[in-house]
């Protein structure tokens, strides 16, 4: 791992403990979206499978 992308994951792991320690509600909220965000392409990707199989 190049020594920039290094500092920028570390930057971006600082920063979401600094967001969940100093507001954890909106954190949670945050992550609820964005963990229905990703079930809901999850599911709408297996339905085209699903629909392209049925023919």
């Amino acid at each position: 791992m190049p020594p920039v992308k290094k500092i920028v994951m570390w930057l971006l792991v600082i920063f979401l403990l600094y967001a969940i320690l100093t507001s954890p509600n909106s954190a949670a909220d945050i992550f609820n979206s964005v963990w229905d965000i990703i079930t809901n392409g999850v599911k709408n990707i297996a339905r085209f499978f699903d629909a392209l199989l049925r023919g």
